[in-house]
């Protein structure tokens, strides 16, 4: 049986700290570059980024929308990218925020978490909001090939708070009910669970034990949306260490193009995180 996702995160984590740095070739990132915002600027700047931080950052994690917006070429340039990232020994979380039926799920599981896939990363992101069960193709690729999922319960962007903070017939807050599931699924298992949930730095802290997930918590919100290596400090306070990856997208790739800043930039990042947790 495959070594599982939240083993090999962990041990990574402990090893290199907790930074996972956002591969978001965006229109203004691009820009900003002086790069042509087109195929050959995507992959100009996904590459450059992979090279910078290798043997900084633990793990990457590209955004598929910026990828996907070129069509097939794009994909091609994220299969690169994948497969370049494996090579270089680092971990790879798809932001690909799937999530459907269980028989679309099937599909899914199959793009991202198959292996011979071209697409085959380490874990994935998905939303729940078609009903975490209806999630189980993925939990079981995960679970059989020793890849991952990360489940949204609580972004940093503010117009998701009415969604995740609105109460279920039971009367519990959709944000916990994800959590609580995603805690039961773990806890099957022995060791750090291979699946967790995405938990913005920009939110209070939930009501649900932080400390209990069982699984590895994946935080956007740091720097261009307004939390820092405090906020991450305050929530995560009691977690165990190897179990949360900050993700730093826009802060480090401002410092690019060129590999000096944005290698500079991560190590930065990575040892303020470092300190705090």
């Amino acid at each position: 049986m495959a070594e599982t996702f939240g083993v090999r995160l962990q041990d990574r984590l402990r090893e290199l700290g907790p930074l996972c740095v956002g591969v978001d070739p965006s229109t203004e990132v691009l820009t900003r570059w002086g790069r042509p915002d087109s195929v050959e600027g995507l992959e100009f700047c996904a590459l450059a980024v992979l090279e910078a931080v290798t043997g900084v950052a633990a793990v990457i994690k590209p955004q598929v929308a910026f990828f996907e917006r070129f069509g097939s070429a794009g994909f091609r340039v994220l299969e690169r990218l994948i497969q370049e990232a494996h090579d270089a020994e680092l971990l790879v979380v798809a932001d690909a925020k799937r999530g459907d039926v269980d028989s679309t799920n099937e599909g899914y599981a199959q793009a991202w978490l198959r292996d011979g896939s071209p697409l085959a990363v380490d874990a994935v992101t998905a939303h729940p909001y078609l009903g975490v069960a209806a999630l189980r193709p993925l939990f079981d690729a995960a679970a059989d090939s020793g890849r991952g999922v990360f489940v949204v319960a609580a972004t940093s962007n503010p117009e998701g708070r009415s969604l995740q903070e609105a109460r279920t017939f039971e009367q519990e807050r959709v944000q916990e009910m994800v959590l609580r599931t995603i805690s039961e699924i773990n806890h099957r298992d022995d060791g750090l669970g291979s699946f967790g949930v995405v938990l913005g730095a920009t939110r209070e802290a939930p009501a649900f034990d932080i400390a209990a997930l069982g699984g590895p918590y994946l935080v956007p919100g740091i720097g261009a949306q307004g939390a820092g290596v405090k906020d991450v400090a305050r929530l995560f306070e009691r977690c165990e260490q190897g179990t949360v990856l900050v993700n730093v997208a826009r802060a480090v790739l401002f410092a690019g193009p060129e590999r000096r800043g944005l290698s500079d930039a991560a190590r930065r990042w990575r040892d303020d995180l470092l300190e705090a947790l």
